[in-house]
Order: structure tokens, then C-alpha cells, then sequence
């Protein structure tokens, strides 16, 4: 279990990165659509689970190294070849978007120049990318339990300490509507999914691959699911109750913080720190696996120059990439969610079949 437990906290750090942590992804996706926000949550955290559990199976079941031969199997000789570079090329998207959101923290909570946090961020990234995997996931999944904490306290503040009525949340919620990622709800519930699970699937065949036994990865996946599920209704539900004072800032949930005490916002900020780290490891480690063998003489090198590419293109600004790289790979990953969805099906109608033909 504690395997599960590894890879499900894992999963939920390679998710949770600058634009979950911060509450801005939550922000566009989610709390932006007020109360409908909430039931998109809990669709979320369905799909999570439901595709991660499907994903980090798979990596058991092939011994995965790198996402390429997950998703050519997961979508065929044709689909699969497409999905994969488009894979590929988002992992160094999302790896430039962690970087700038490290940029982003620094000036907003501490008036530091957001370059210093871009360079600081890039440095230990690629530090950490030239170590083995299973240290990667170690380090990955270490940071998940204490943002869950952090998150806990500032829901359980933020419900205690503001009483909204109906009329005000329709107010806030209207003030919102220029933040909103998608003209419905329901399909921006879906896109977040998407888009992450465009990003993370990469990583989450690896962590797959790491453990031998199929049913303790797939319970790692839905573990992981699970709470990411529970993170993003948490943060939905704290923002709600202060929707029109966070609905113009870059990093939503460091404004709840400080609201509750400088020390808890400071925290927050080394959290939101970590959980960048967490992702832009994974993203960088998933995205230089695919082009270079993890095992080889060329890895380490690939690692810097990938990472240096990386942090000059990070300059672009947090908010503008994450409202515009993360959309578009969202429609992108549609294509991967039914496969995986397809694919499970058939997997299910095999075992019929077998279990059919062995009842006398």
C-alpha cells in the first residue's frame, strides 16, 4: 500500500504545479463559473481517478521507461505517432510555464525580480532531472501531504470567516467571467482534465513502470486522483467566499493565505514553490526520456540544454501562458482521453469473453 500511496502522492505533485497550487488554473477552470464550478469538481475528480488508475497500469504492465510506448499502444499505429509529439512538445510547454510561475511568486510575494526566481527554479530543476527516476518520484511526492494541510486551513478560514449570499456570489461570479477558460462549465471542467492529463500522462506511465505489480499501480492512480480531486474542491470552495478581491491577481491562493496571517502566506509561498519544483521536474525528466535515453551518456547533457531553452522562454508571463498554452492542449488531449476510454472498453469486453469461455 504504501507503494500506492508513493505513486499516487506522485501523481498528484507532477499535476499540481504553479497554475494548480497558486489557485489560478482552479480560478479560469472552476471558481470562475460559481456554484457550477463545484459540481465540475467533482466531475474532475471522477475523470482523475478513473484515467490514472487506466495510465499507471499500463506503465506496470509494459515496464514503461518513457510515455512513447504507452500512448502508441494506448492509441495505435497511426493516432498514436500524432499524440506522441503533441505530447512531447507540451511537456517543454508546461516545464516553461513552471519556470515563469516561480518568476511570478517571487515578485508578487517577496518584491524580488521575477528573473531571480526563474534562474533559481531552472537551476534546481535540471539539478534534479540528472538523478534516477525513483528519487525523482520520491522528491516529487514529498511536498503533496503539506499542501494539503495548507489548503485545509485556509478553506475551513475562508468558510468561517465570509458569509456570501446567493445575490453576492452572482455579482462575484459576473465580475469573474473575463477569467473564464471556457464558454461552459462543463466543458471547462473537462478541458482542466485534458490538458493535465495531456501533460501528465508522460510521467505517469513512468511511475508505472516503476513498480511491477499492475494493481498497485492502478491504485496509486486512483489515489492520486482522488486527491487531486479533493484539492481542486477545496480551493474552488476558498476562493468562492472571496471571489471579487482574487479574480484579477496571478496567484489566487497566496492572497488567501496572507488574509489569514503573513506567516501562513509565507508558507504558502514555499509550498507554491515546491509544487512548481514537483512539476517542472517531472515535465523536464518525461520530456528528456523522449528525446534521449534516460540511461545514456547524452541524458545529463540533453537535461541542461533542454533546461536552458526552457528558462529563456519563460519570459513570456505567467498569467498569458497559462490562459493560452493550457486551452489549446486541452482540446489536444480530448483525443487521448478516448482513446484511454476506448481502450478500457475493450480491455473489458476481452475479460468477458475469457471469463465466458471458462464458466462450465
Amino acid at each position: 500500500m504504501r507503494q500506492s500511496f508513493q505513486i499516487g502522492g506522485a501523481f498528484i505533485g507532477v499535476i499540481v504545479g504553479a497554475g494548480f497550487a497558486s489557485g489560478q488554473e482552479v480560478l479560469q477552470f472552476f471558481t470562475s463559473f460559481g456554484i457550477y464550478g463545484i459540481i465540475g469538481s467533482l466531475l474532475a475528480m471522477a475523470l482523475f481517478a478513473f484515467l490514472g488508475m487506466n495510465l499507471t497500469q499500463l506503465g506496470s504492465q509494459l515496464q514503461t521507461k518513457s510515455h512513447q510506448h504507452a500512448i502508441r499502444h494506448i492509441c495505435g499505429k497511426y493516432l498514436g505517432p500524432v499524440v506522441d509529439v503533441a505530447i512531447t512538445f507540451f511537456l517543454f510547454g508546461v516545464t516553461v510555464v513552471m519556470f515563469s510561475g516561480s518568476g511570478a511568486i517571487f515578485e508578487q510575494q517577496f518584491g524580488i525580480p521575477g528573473s531571480v526566481g526563474n534562474v533559481l527554479m531552472a537551476v534546481l530543476t535540471i539539478a534534479t532531472v540528472m538523478l534516477s527516476v525513483n528519487k525523482v518520484i520520491s522528491l516529487i511526492s514529498a511536498f503533496t501531504p503539506v499542501l494539503l494541510l495548507v489548503v485545509i486551513i485556509i478553506t475551513v478560514y475562508s468558510l468561517f470567516n465570509f458569509d456570501m449570499t446567493s445575490a453576492e456570489l452572482a455579482a462575484a461570479t459576473a465580475s469573474a467571467a473575463g477569467s473564464q477558460a471556457a464558454p461552459h462549465w462543463l466543458l471547462g471542467a473537462a478541458l482542466y482534465v485534458s490538458y493535465n492529463l495531456a501533460a501528465g500522462a508522460a510521467m505517469m506511465t513512468v511511475m508505472g513502470g516503476t513498480v511491477k505489480d499492475a494493481k498497485i499501480a492502478a491504485r496509486g492512480g486512483i489515489i492520486g486522483g482522488v486527491g487531486l480531486g479533493i484539492l481542486i474542491l477545496l480551493i474552488n470552495v476558498s476562493m468562492l467566499t472571496q471571489l471579487k478581491e482574487i479574480a484579477a491577481v496571478p496567484m489566487p491562493m497566496l492572497v488567501l493565505a496572507n488574509n489569514i496571517s503573513p506567516l501562513i502566506g509565507g508558507l504558502m509561498s514555499i509550498i507554491l514553490l515546491g509544487m512548481i519544483y514537483n512539476t517542472a521536474v517531472g515535465m523536464l525528466y518525461a520530456f528528456t526520456a523522449r528525446i534521449v535515453k534516460p540511461d545514456s551518456k547524452k541524458f545529463k547533457v540533453s537535461v541542461g540544454a533542454f533546461g536552458a531553452v526552457a528558462f529563456a522562454s519563460s519570459f513570456v508571463g505567467f498569467v498569458t501562458l497559462v490562459g493560452t498554452v493550457y486551452p489549446v492542449m486541452g482540446y489536444l488531449g480530448f483525443t487521448l482521453i478516448a482513446a484511454i476510454v476506448i481502450a478500457w472498453v475493450r480491455k473489458r469486453k476481452v475479460q468477458t469473453s475469457r471469463n465466458a469461455i471458462t464458466t462450465p
